[in-house]
């Protein structure tokens, strides 16, 4: 029988909340301030603040951590979009810092 080894995160998947929402003419950003989290995995994150009511719904999603902002993407690398992302709630997401994955691993839905 073969063998194989299982990573698990016994710390448990980081829990953030978004200190602010910046919306701009090309995207809307979540900021999750200064944390200090594993460069691969998940990550439970708390929208606290909700994106502005007449936001144009076709802009991306962009999350900062750390000062780095990448876009929030779908499994098949479609944008999130604010039109995607309404009120207030939480959302899982799949963080790969090395190969700048930052997918929405939770269903969006209004």
């Amino acid at each position: 029988m073969g063998r194989f080894n299982v990573t698990t995160n016994v710390s448990g998947i980081p829990y953030l909340s978004t200190t602010n929402v910046t919306v701009t003419d090309t995207a809307v950003d979540f900021a999750l301030g200064f944390r200090r989290i594993q460069p691969v995995g998940y990550l439970t994150i708390r929208i606290e603040n909700a994106i502005p009511d007449g936001t144009t719904g076709t802009l991306p999603v962009n999350i900062t951590l750390n000062g780095n902002s990448r876009p929030l993407t779908f499994f098949n690398g479609t944008p999130v979009t604010a039109a995607d992302i309404t009120g207030t709630g939480i959302i899982t997401v799949f963080n790969d810092r090395f190969n700048s994955i930052l997918q929405i691993t939770s269903a969006v839905s209004a």
